[in-house]
C-alpha cells in the first residue's frame, strides 16, 4: 500500500514562485537576495497556515544555493538545494521554540553558532514559534541577535508578535504576512484538483475557502476529507453537508418571505433549519452576512467585497435592487442587537423569532420620506400607541385675512366667532374647514349653530374705522370657520379627557391617628423593602401627633433624630400629601429632650463594682480570690 501524503505537505511550495497570497513579502526577499542586501535577523508573523515557516525554508535554500537563478530563485540542483530538499543539510537548523523554550536550549544554540560552515557561505537559524521563549531564554539571545558572526542568519516566525520583547523586535526585520484571500485559495485548490484528477465545482472550493478563513493548511486538510467523503467528485450540496454550512437559499427564501411579510413562513423556515442541527446564534450570524452582501451590492465600487461565486453575486445583486438601503441598515443593526443578547435569552429559539417577527414588518415601522423644503431625509415611526404621525395629522390653522372673509355671505348665525380664533383689525387668522369624509351624514336644512367658544380663547372685536365700509361689517359679521375635529384616538382620548375634567372631584380624606399611624407604618415599609435598616429604626422611634386639622406633628427624642427627621421633612409631607389627597397638610418636627434619658438606659458599671456585684452574686468567686492570695488590679 502506498504511502499517503496529505495535500498540505504534497503540494508545500518549494521556491517563492509557488507560494501563494504573499507577493509583497516573497518580491521583497528575492530582490534582497540579488542585490546581496540580506539582514542577519528576518521575523515572520502573521495568521496560522499563510506561509510563515514555508518561507522561512525556501529563503534559506535560497540563501546557500550555488547556482542562483537570474530571477532570485533557488537552482534546486546544486549540492546544498538537493540536501536541503534531502533534509540533510548542515547549514540550516531549525528550532521548534515552543517545545525548547529554556535557557539551556538558547545556550546550546549560541555555542552553536560560534562554528564557521563547513560547506556554503552561511548557516541559517529557523526559530518557529519563537513567542514561546521564556524571559530569561529571550535575554540570553539578545547579545547574539544583535551582533552574530558574518555567517549567521537567523530567521524567527510567531503567530503573537505582541508577546515578543522589544529588545528582539528592534533587532529583526519584520515581515507581516497577511491573509489569504478567498479567491487565491480558490485558484490554488482548483489547480490541485486538477493535478489530482479531482471533479471539484466552483462554489464547493468557495464554501472551502470561507469556512478556512484565509488559511491555506486548512484549506487542504479540509480539501483531503472532502475528496475522501465524495470519492473524488465535490458538488456544492456534499460539501454543505460535510462541512455543517448553512445553505445560501436558506436565507434567500427567510428574505422573500420577510418581504411578503409571510410570518408563518418564514418560522416554519427557521424551524426547518434547526432541525438541521444548527444553532440561533448560526443562522443569526449567517444572515446578518447575507444582509452585508445585499448592501454592498448596491455599489458597483463595493462590489468586490462580496466574495462570493459569480452566480451567486448575480442573484445578490438581483435581490438587492428590490429592497432599499435603509431596510438593510436597519435590518443589520436590529440583527447585531438580537445576536449580542443571544447568549443571556433563556429562550433562545423565542429570541430569534422575535427578531424574525419585527423584521417581517420593519418595512412599516420604518420609513423614509423626503422633506421638499430642505431636501433631508427624515426617520417616520408608525406611534406605538396608534396615534397618528405627524406628517399624517391635521394640517395647522391657516391666517385668513380680513379681504378674503368680506367675499363670504355673512348670516345672522354667523356673529358669534369660532372658538380659539382672534380678530385683529389688520388680520383675522380661523382654521380651516375640516375635511369632508365620505361616510359623514348630509347636512341638515336649518340655519348651523355657532360653537360654543371656550373660555380660555379671548375674542377681540375692535370698533370699525371711520374710513372703511367694507372691512368694518366683516369684522363684526365674519363667517365663522367650524373648528378642526379630531378623529380616531386622539378625538377619544380628547373626548375622555374631558370628561375625567367634568366629573372627577379630589375627595380629601380626613386626618385621623388612626390614618396616620396605617400610612406612617407603609412608608416605613418602603426603607424596609430597600434594606435601609438604620432610616427605619430612627422612623419607629418617632412618635405622631395630630396637631391641628390639617398639621401633623412629629416628636423627635434625641437631637440625632431631630436632625434626620429634619433631612427627611420633604419626602415624609409629600408622602402624606399624596396618601390624603390633600396639598394642604403642614408637618411639624419637634424635640422633646426628656425622654432622652430614658433611652439611654442605666449608667454603665467600674470594674470594681462589677466585681463586687459578682461576688454577691457568686461567693464563691470571692473565696478563691482569698484563698489564691489575688490582688486585683481595678
Amino acid at each position: 500500500m502506498e504511502n499517503f501524503i496529505v495535500s498540505a505537505r504534497k503540494y508545500r511550495p518549494q521556491n517563492f514562485s509557488t507560494v501563494v497570497g504573499q507577493a509583497h513579502i516573497t518580491t521583497t526577499l528575492k530582490n534582497a537576495i540579488r542585490n546581496n542586501q540580506l539582514a542577519h535577523a528576518f521575523l515572520f508573523c502573521g495568521p496560522r497556515g499563510v506561509g510563515k515557516t514555508t518561507c522561512a525554508r525556501i529563503l534559506a535554500k535560497t540563501i546557500n544555493c550555488e547556482n542562483l537563478q537570474p530571477d532570485g530563485e533557488a537552482c534546486n540542483e546544486c549540492h546544498s538545494c538537493k540536501s536541503f530538499n534531502e533534509g540533510s543539510s548542515f547549514n540550516i537548523h531549525e528550532l521548534d521554540a515552543a517545545s525548547n523554550n529554556s535557557v539551556d536550549d538558547i545556550r546550546t544554540l549560541v555555542e552553536q553558532v560560534r562554528f564557521a560552515p563547513q560547506a556554503g557561505k552561511y548557516k541559517i537559524y529557523i526559530i518557529d514559534e519563537v513567542h514561546m521563549l521564556s524571559s530569561s531564554a529571550f535575554n540570553a539571545f539578545l547579545k547574539t541577535l544583535e551582533e552574530p558572526p558574518s555567517y549567521a542568519i537567523f530567521i524567527l516566525a510567531t503567530t503573537e508578535k505582541h508577546k515578543i520583547l522589544p529588545t528582539i523586535l528592534s533587532r529583526c526585520q519584520i515581515f507581516d504576512f497577511k491573509r489569504i484571500t478567498i479567491q487565491d485559495t480558490v485558484d490554488h485548490l482548483q489547480e490541485i484538483c486538477t493535478k489530482e484528477n479531482i471533479e471539484a465545482e466552483a462554489d464547493a472550493l468557495h464554501l472551502v475557502a470561507q469556512k478556512t478563513d484565509g488559511c491555506m493548511r486548512d484549506s487542504l486538510s479540509t480539501l483531503d476529507k472532502i475528496v475522501s467523503f465524495t470519492s473524488g467528485h465535490l458538488t456544492y450540496q456534499n460539501t454543505l453537508e460535510h462541512l455543517n454550512i448553512l445553505d445560501y437559499d436558506y436565507f434567500f427564501r427567510v428574505m422573500e418571505t420577510v418581504l411578503q411579510q409571510d410570518i408563518a413562513t418564514a418560522l416554519l423556515i427557521f424551524d426547518e433549519i434547526l432541525q438541521k442541527g444548527f444553532e440561533g446564534d448560526n443562522f443569526l450570524n449567517g444572515w446578518a452576512e447575507f444582509l452585508r452582501n445585499l448592501l454592498l451590492c448596491k455599489e458597483d465600487k463595493a462590489l468586490h467585497l462580496v466574495e462570493v461565486s459569480g452566480n451567486l453575486k448575480e442573484r445578490y445583486k438581483q435581490l438587492s435592487g428590490q429592497i432599499s438601503p435603509a431596510y438593510l441598515i436597519t435590518a443589520l443593526h436590529l440583527l447585531n442587537e438580537t445576536e449580542i443578547h443571544y447568549r443571556m435569552a433563556r429562550n433562545k429559539r423565542l429570541h430569534v423569532e422575535m427578531a424574525l417577527i419585527k423584521l417581517c414588518y420593519l418595512q412599516q415601522a420604518v420609513t423614509l420620506v423626503s422633506d421638499d423644503s430642505n431636501g433631508e431625509v427624515s426617520k417616520k415611526k408608525l406611534v406605538a400607541d396608534g396615534s397618528v404621525p405627524q406628517k399624517l395629522r391635521a394640517p395647522a390653522a391657516q391666517p385668513v385675512t380680513a379681504k378674503t372673509i368680506t367675499e363670504r355671505p355673512a348670516t345672522a348665525e354667523s356673529i358669534t366667532p369660532p372658538p380659539a380664533a382672534r380678530l385683529t383689525v389688520d388680520t383675522v387668522t380661523a382654521p380651516p374647514a375640516p375635511p369632508v369624509s365620505e361616510n359623514a351624514p348630509a347636512p341638515a336644512a336649518v340655519a348651523p349653530v355657532a360653537p360654543t367658544p371656550a373660555p380660555a380663547a379671548p375674542v377681540n372685536i375692535p370698533a370699525p374705522a371711520t374710513d372703511t365700509t367694507t372691512a368694518a361689517p366683516a369684522a363684526t359679521k365674519a363667517a365663522p370657520a367650524p373648528a378642526n375635529k379630531l378623529t380616531g384616538l386622539a378625538a377619544m382620548k380628547e373626548a375622555m379627557a374631558a370628561k375625567q375634567q367634568d366629573t372627577t372631584q379630589i375627595q380629601i380624606i380626613p386626618l385621623t391617628m388612626g390614618a396616620i399611624h396605617v400610612y406612617w407604618e407603609e412608608f416605613i415599609d418602603l426603607y424596609r423593602q430597600a434594606n435601609k435598616m438604620t432610616v427605619v429604626s430612627n422612623l419607629q422611634l418617632a412618635q405622631l401627633k395630630l396637631l391641628a386639622p390639617a398639621e401633623v406633628g412629629i416628636v423627635s427624642r434625641n437631637i440625632v433624630q431631630f436632625r434626620f427627621m429634619e433631612e427627611e421633612k420633604l419626602v415624609i409631607a409629600d408622602f402624606l400629601k399624596q396618601k390624603f389627597n390633600n396639598p394642604a397638610i403642614v408637618l411639624t418636627l419637634q424635640l422633646d429632650e426628656s425622654q432622652q434619658t430614658q433611652d439611654i438606659g442605666p449608667a454603665p458599671l467600674s470594674s470594681r463594682e462589677q466585681f463586687q456585684q459578682m461576688s454577691e452574686k457568686y461567693p464563691l468567686v470571692k473565696e478563691l480570690k482569698d484563698r489564691l492570695n489575688m490582688e486585683l488590679d481595678f
